[in-house]
């Protein structure tokens, strides 16, 4: 039998739902990481990004970028596959909350004028994610049933 702790972690009732959320944010968040590491899609990658973070005070800029950029990016290929998917999700959703508060909230809600409103969609996603978990369509309902457990067991009281 699985540890209690692995099957809270990979367990989920969500259904069909959590892989239609999973999968888009999962896509934008990696697209959005690859930038910030690779360079890719018209990002500026390492240097470029780190230097932009450290003029905004995310110091020291070329590890905020790293960190950042990694979370996005390998978190959201974990959300795609639904693979951990509630600590991705939770890195993603922090993530998410940095980047509303340290860049986009001076600029109000509408992102015409940069401002919050898509980094919010992104947080309320993972957030939820990080709640409900992966859904029936996942490595992690996948790895639960490798594991031998079928369904979630509540442990006994007393």
């Amino acid at each position: 039998m699985t540890p209690t702790y692995v099957t809270k972690l990979l367990h989920s009732d969500a259904g069909y739902g959590a892989l239609i959320l999973r999968v888009p944010v999962g896509l934008i968040l990696a697209a959005h990481g690859a930038q910030k590491l690779f360079g890719w899609f018209g990002g500026y990658g390492l240097e470029g990004t780190g230097q932009w973070m450290a003029s905004i005070g995310l110091a020291p800029g070329y590890l905020m970028a790293l960190l950042a950029g990694s979370a996005e990016f390998f978190g959201g290929l974990a959300l795609v596959l639904g693979l951990l998917t509630r600590p991705a999700a939770l890195v993603s959703a922090v993530t998410m909350l940095v980047a509303m508060f340290a860049v986009h909230i001076d600029n109000g809600l509408f992102m015409a004028n940069n401002g919050y409103e898509y980094a919010l969609t992104l947080f309320a996603v993972t957030l939820a994610l990080t709640f409900q978990g992966a859904g029936r369509v996942s490595l992690d309902n996948l790895l639960l049933q490798r594991l031998g457990n079928t369904g979630y067991r509540q442990p006994a009281l007393g």
